[in-house]
């Protein structure tokens, strides 16, 4: 599509329908195109309607109309269905991850987002990261009278990710994350991977790699293959549960010194969830880590169109099941034949059976194959 400025109404219009087929889309093009479309649109509504003008809410309220967003669909971006209700209602003003989030999911000029109302004051620890630093003395981590603020302020010394973490925070982190949670999660994977000795090594061929990691999946005993293979790639693995306000499935970090981490919380523990949320890191960590990206963290319930998620996501699909082998696959097909693509691409049924599931938001269909309660069984037996 030619890509030119928007001097009326008509072409608008245009403008907004072409942006509403390109959220979601993963290529680089429909990336670029659609964050030119983003700017273009955002200089019209302020030159014409004045959005920057209304309040929060309106301006919420304008980007649902035009987009045919419902309630329900903001939740990702706001939190709960109450605190959606509550923005949009214009009771409660939103957060700087909220704007973030808005911003940058659906668009809507931070200018807009900001209003003339004061942002809510962090008076005292949130009853989330309360939480949180209970969790982590049960769990051995934190000591017994050691402040959430001690416990990282330790923990940082030996990994400076956790310390980089607020400048290189990916936009797949839920709106709803409670910042110190979220940092005291990440310091204690890192703490529980500095236990780990292990050496560093390049792997030469990632695509390979992860296709022999997916197969690891058929085995009886899959969940020490995958930690033995990763250690002999280099790659150190951490199960550490997820904590309150954190909503988390995974994060691909680097320890202190330099060696990469794949983090996963289990929080869906369901196999097919875990074979993606595996590779989407191992993507990570082949991929994106580097000197200036020490930690990216993933809530894959969150839609994203950045570049590197989409990357990942779309390794992680095809180590699982090559293009090829997916590619007969639609919404028609019988479980037999999904059956049989797992087969061919050497992955345990879940997989398949999750991916389907996914692609065509049917979630009554394979229900038993999706290996529900199998993954927390194997890591963190009773």
């Amino acid at each position: 599509m030619t890509i030119r400025p928007i001097r009326t109404d008509e072409d608008y219009r245009s403008a907004l329908k072409r942006a509403k087929t390109l959220f979601g889309q993963s290529s680089q093009n429909d990336l670029d195109e659609l964050e030119v479309l983003q700017a273009l649109i955002e200089r019209w509504e302020r030159s014409e309607y004045s959005i920057e003008t209304a309040t929060p809410a309106q301006a919420i309220k304008f980007r649902m109309a035009q987009t045919g967003l419902s309630q329900r669909d903001l939740i990702p971006y706001l939190g709960s269905k109450s605190r959606v209700s509550e923005i949009l209602n214009g009771q409660r003003q939103p957060t700087v991850d909220q704007i973030r989030a808005l911003h940058q999911h659906l668009g809507i000029p931070i200018v807009s987002l900001i209003g003339s109302s004061k942002h809510e004051p962090a008076a005292r620890p949130s009853s989330t990261s309360v939480a949180a630093e209970g969790a982590l003395r049960k769990l051995g981590l934190m000591k017994e009278k050691e402040s959430l603020a001690s416990f990282l302020s330790r923990s940082k010394a030996s990994a400076p990710a956790v310390a980089m973490l607020r400048k290189t925070r990916t936009e797949r982190t839920n709106a709803k994350t409670d910042m110190a949670a979220l940092e005291a999660w990440c310091a204690a994977a890192l703490v529980r991977a500095e236990k780990i000795t292990i050496k560093k090594t390049k792997i030469r061929d990632p695509k390979k790699a992860a296709r022999q990691l997916a197969k690891l999946s058929t085995l009886p005993d899959w969940h020490d293959q995958i930690v033995t293979a990763l250690h002999r790639m280099g790659i150190i693995l951490v199960i550490l549960e997820h904590l309150p306000g954190t909503f988390l499935d995974g994060a691909a970090m680097c320890r202190g010194d330099g060696v990469p981490v794949i983090a996963l919380t289990l929080r869906h523990d369901r196999l097919d969830n875990f074979w993606f949320t595996l590779l989407h890191e191992f993507a990570h960590v082949v991929c994106h880590l580097g000197p200036d990206r020490q930690v990216i963290l993933d809530d894959l319930d969150v839609k994203s169109s950045e570049a590197i998620e989409a990357e990942a996501d779309a390794f992680a699909r095809n180590a699982l099941i090559p293009p090829a082998i997916w590619k007969p696959i639609d919404e028609n097909s019988s479980p037999e034949e999904v059956l049989e693509a797992a087969e061919k691409a050497g992955v345990h049924p879940a997989i398949a059976a999750g991916r389907w599931r996914f692609e065509h938001s049917d979630y009554r269909r394979f229900s038993k194959l999706i290996g529900r309660g199998d993954v927390k069984a194997a890591f963190m037996p009773a």
